[in-house]
Order: C-alpha cells, then sequence, then structure tokens
C-alpha cells in the first residue's frame, strides 16, 4: 500500500495483535487499546477526507493540506500509544516490574510534547515566538491553577514515592479509617468502614501524617487490635489471664492471626481508688482489616465463655444496688427448677442408670456448668482430664488425629449427649478431640463428684465396666468386623481390663 495509506495496514494489524494478547492476559489495560482504536479511526478518516478533497481539486484542494497535518499527527499518536502498550503492559509485564500508572501517563504526555514540537517545526512553524508567548501563558495559567497543579503534583508525588499503594488500609489525622482504592491526578479515593467513600485532594494527603494499617517495614504484616475487659479482684489477674489465653490460644479464630499469639494482659488496676475491678485486655492481630468489629466480637464471645466456664463473673460497678423481690418461696422454685434440669440431664448418660435416685440427685448437686463459644477445643486428644461432659446444648465434632498427624471428623454429637466417660472412670487419656460446632452448654461432673458414691457402692465398678466394654467393642467393630463369638471374647478381655483401670483410678483395689 503507498501514499498516505502506507502505515493504515501495519497499524491496524499490530492494534489486532495487541487486541489478541490483552484477551489472554488477565487484568490487562484495556481502556488503553480502546484509546488506539479510536486513533486509528480518527486516522483513518482523515487519510480518506484527505484523498477525496484532493481529488476533487479546487477549490477543496487546500482543505486536503490541514487534513494530510491532522493525519500525520494522529499517525504519531497512534504509534507512541503503542509503543508504550509494547514497553510497559507487554515487557514490563513479562519481566514483573510493577511501575505506578502516572509513569505510563507522563512518558506518553512527554513523547506527545516532543511529537508536537517535531510536527510544528516541520510544519515550518515559528517556535520562538510560540515559546516567548507561551512563557507568559504558562505564568498566567500557574497562578490561576495553583491548586489544581498543587493536587497534580501531589499525586505525581503519592505514586513516585511508592510510600502508599491502591488497596492500602490508611488512617488520617482525623481518626478516619479507610482502604485507598484510587490515587488520581488530582484526588485520591478512599472508601471508609461505614461504606462511606471520601474524595481527598491529593495536596491534602501531603500536608499531614498517615498512618499504613497491616504494613512494617514495607512489608505487610497483621494489624493489633484491642478487646477490654474487667474483672474484680476476688480472682487472681494470673488465673484470669491464663483462662482466657488458653480460649484463644486453643483453637483458632477467623481473621485473627497464628503468630503472634492472641494474648490477655493486666491492663491497669482499679482508677483512681474507685474501682473494685482490674482492667484487662486482650490483644489480637486482625489478618483481614475489612473485618475488624466481627472479629472483635468472635474474640469477646471467647473471652466471655472461658470466664464463665471458671465461674469467674465481668465485673460490676462497686456503687451498683441490685433491688429484687424475690421471696424464699421464689428462690426454692428456682433452685428446684435447675436441680430438675441437671437431673434430667444425669438420667441420659447410661453409666448413671445403675445409680439410685439419691445418688443421682446427689451428683446433680455437684455438676457445673461449663459453656464453649464455637470453634473451642472442648477435650484434645491425648491430654488427662479426670471428667466427663454432658451436652445440653449445641452441637459438637469429634476429631481423630492419625499418626501422620492429619485430623479427621469421625461423628457429629448433639445435645443430649454425653462423652468423656473413659476419662471420668479411669482417668485414661482422652481418645479425640471434641470441638463445639456453634455455642455450646456442658455439665461437667468432676472424678472428686463421683469417687465417694464409687467408695460406698465398690459393686458399681463391675457394672459400669460392662457398659465401657460394650461401647469400646461397638467402635472397635465399626472399623472391624467381629463375629458374635470374637465380640464375646473382646467384651470379657475389655471389661476386665476396664475393672481393673476403675479400681486402681479410685482405689478400690482392696475390695475385689
Amino acid at each position: 500500500m503507498n501514499g498516505p495509506f502506507r502505515l493504515l495496514l501495519p497499524l491496524s494489524i499490530a492494534i489486532v495483535v495487541v487486541a489478541a494478547i490483552f484477551r489472554a492476559m488477565p487484568g490487562a489495560p484495556r481502556h488503553r487499546l480502546r484509546r488506539c482504536v479510536l486513533l486509528l479511526a480518527f486516522y483513518a478518516v482523515a487519510i480518506a477526507a484527505e484523498q477525496l478533497f484532493a481529488f476533487l481539486g479546487t477549490p477543496f484542494s487546500s482543505t486536503s493540506v490541514p487534513l494530510g497535518y491532522a493525519a500525520q499527527a494522529l499517525e504519531v499518536l497512534l504509534i507512541i500509544n503503542l509503543a508504550a502498550i509494547a514497553l510497559f503492559d507487554l515487557l514490563f509485564h513479562i519481566a514483573r516490574w510493577d511501575y505506578p500508572d502516572i509513569v505510563h501517563e507522563l512518558s506518553v504526555g512527554a513523547a506527545y510534547l516532543v511529537a508536537g514540537v517535531l510536527l510544528m517545526h516541520r510544519s515550518g512553524v515559528n517556535l520562538s515566538s510560540i515559546v516567548a508567548t507561551s512563557a507568559v501563558v504558562t505564568a498566567v495559567i500557574g497562578l490561576s491553577l495553583q491548586a489544581t497543579l498543587g493536587n497534580v503534583v501531589g499525586g505525581l508525588a503519592l505514586q513516585l514515592d511508592d510510600s502508599i499503594h491502591e488497596g492500602d488500609w490508611i488512617e488520617l489525622e482525623s481518626k478516619v479509617q479507610g482502604r485507598v482504592r484510587q490515587i488520581r491526578w488530582r484526588h485520591s479515593v478512599i472508601e471508609t468502614r461505614d461504606w462511606d467513600t471520601l474524595i481527598v485532594p491529593n495536596s491534602q494527603l501531603l500536608t499531614q501524617t498517615i498512618k499504613v494499617l497491616g504494613k512494617r517495614s514495607g512489608e505487610r504484616a497483621p494489624h493489633r487490635m484491642w478487646v477490654y475487659f474487667s474483672v474484680d479482684f476476688r480472682f487472681a489477674p494470673g488465673q484470669v489471664i491464663s483462662l482466657v489465653n488458653e480460649a484463644l490460644q486453643a483453637a483458632p479464630v477467623a481473621n485473627v492471626a497464628a503468630e503472634p499469639k492472641a494474648h490477655a494482659i493486666l491492663y491497669d488496676l482499679g482508677k483512681e481508688n474507685r474501682d473494685s475491678y482490674a482492667y484487662y485486655a486482650v490483644r489480637y492481630w486482625l489478618t483481614d482489616l475489612a473485618s475488624d468489629d466481627p472479629t472483635s466480637s468472635l474474640v469477646r464471645e471467647r473471652i466471655y465463655a472461658a470466664l464463665r466456664r471458671a465461674q469467674i463473673p465481668l465485673a460490676l460497678p462497686a456503687a451498683t444496688v441490685f433491688l429484687s423481690s424475690d421471696d424464699p418461696d421464689h428462690a426454692e422454685r428456682k433452685r428446684t427448677r435447675e436441680h430438675a434440669f441437671r437431673l434430667s440431664a444425669l438420667q441420659n448418660v447410661e453409666l448413671f442408670a445403675l445409680l439410685s435416685d439419691k445418688e443421682r440427685g446427689k451428683l446433680a448437686e455437684a455438676v457445673r456448668v461449663a459453656p464453649f463459644s464455637a470453634g473451642e477445643v472442648i477435650t484434645r486428644q491425648g491430654s488427662t482430664a479426670h471428667w466427663l461432659y454432658i451436652l445440653t446444648k449445641g452441637k459438637a465434632e469429634v476429631r481423630l488425629t492419625g499418626t501422620g498427624g492429619e485430623e479427621q471428623k469421625v461423628a457429629e454429637l448433639k445435645a443430649p449427649s454425653f462423652f468423656g466417660e473413659m476419662a471420668l472412670m479411669t482417668g485414661a487419656p482422652r481418645e479425640a478431640t471434641v470441638v463445639a460446632l456453634d455455642d455450646v452448654e456442658c455439665l461437667r461432673l468432676d472424678k472428686d463428684d463421683f469417687k465417694e458414691i464409687v467408695a460406698l457402692r465398690p459393686e458399681l465398678a463391675k457394672e459400669i465396666a460392662l457398659i465401657l466394654a460394650q461401647r469400646r467393642v461397638e467402635l472397635v467393630a465399626v472399623r472391624v468386623i467381629l463375629d458374635a463369638e470374637a465380640k464375646k471374647r473382646t467384651m470379657a478381655t475389655e471389661g476386665s481390663k476396664i475393672l481393673e483401670s476403675i479400681r486402681n483410678f479410685f482405689g478400690l483395689n482392696g475390695d475385689r
């Protein structure tokens, strides 16, 4: 192709090739390709118009000259844009060099300026007079657009010094926190936690101290958060801190970093001699800065459940006065309801079917309420704890850890249910891990609460041993096929082993 159309086909082919590459490249800047397509369309129209007016002759031939200059200018602009795409969006992408967008825009703008000067020089324009005139015009424009130019320079500085990136969470001096969505020439767009959008002039961002959340020494890191609570002086700080740390670290909490570990500290003692409680704080590190309040809520749930399990109430102001219209009859009815609830829960446990009503009533007085929040570990495989849990509310999951360290779900427990009977009766380590699936309420029965009954009725040990042996054989039969005779032999062997363990555990060896 000759004449004015000589570059139209190569440039069209180049745009088609770039379009094919962008189609296969995720996140490609397609707006730059659209700009090239638009320039190509104008370029083709200018060439066609130039040729048409030249063909028509006088008086239209004079119009073809400026159209020719326009076609040359559009051709140069199109070549500059295609070269910028090849350099920044293809070559730099392959080299994995992450550059600010403003570098691309500045480079293209500078190339436009140089190309404009060269084209005017080729056209015979007197550049010296233009430079003299433009100096005065530039001074006038600079004074009138001082604020706008300051924002533009601010945008350049923000992107070139690499201090703030799109996607960063920042806190302004006004204590407003938000995520940087865009850094434009004149302003930056910040989306706040309240689902609002701030348009902040770039010059203002440069004149204030900005806190970049979750970033340290140029590396992204979790952001430290605080949750406060208070407990009165009846409970030792070491005990409170230990209980809360165990609850927070025993099982993961969504959006809380595993390292550094979440932990509690004694934040302060009573202030100004007016408080009768100590101030505590939990420090945890947030991995998803958009989920600050929901994550703090989960941490508070863990704290509340841990303190309630240990029967440690949250502090109340010392001056609080409680007025109650409860009479002795009302208090007795309340106690009777709680006793009946616990007694009903105990009746669901097969081991206690052998007990008399009096003995079960005694155990009902001894059991303790043990709540757990979702995700908490109730018992851990391999640990030693001499108590049984009666699940009265919620669901829990039973998990086994294999020899390779992998953990798998083997069962799901729903209230009413119970677990931990082997630990209560024999002191054996926990055979599985039990994790709360939602908010769980348990009653906990300790060995010492059951020891007196077993000591008074040693014959219970043999009957309980048979029940435990039967449960164990049923579990074995799930994994290994056993016929009736094999089950009978296994029952006898397991029954003897468990009975011996019960007698040793409760000190009944003299009552054979």
